[in-house]
């Protein structure tokens, strides 16, 4: 996988990711939006370390067509 995130981008996806991640674990949501924000951080803590954004790839792909 190239990686196709930013510095930048990356720094902010990891900080918002571990916010929400956060927001799930101390209780402060409940329900399904807890999950919600859950799957969120987790999708944004991930791409922000490896570097690589499965939507960043897929808007590229369909902007050459």
């Amino acid at each position: 996988m190239k990686k196709n995130e930013s510095g930048l981008d990356r720094i902010v996806r990891v900080a918002i990711g571990v916010t929400l991640i956060t927001l799930y674990a101390s209780g402060a949501t409940t329900g399904w939006l807890a999950y919600l924000l859950l799957l969120l951080g987790g999708f944004l803590t991930i791409t922000g370390a490896v570097g690589f954004s499965p939507l960043y790839a897929l808007i590229k792909h369909l902007a050459k067509k």
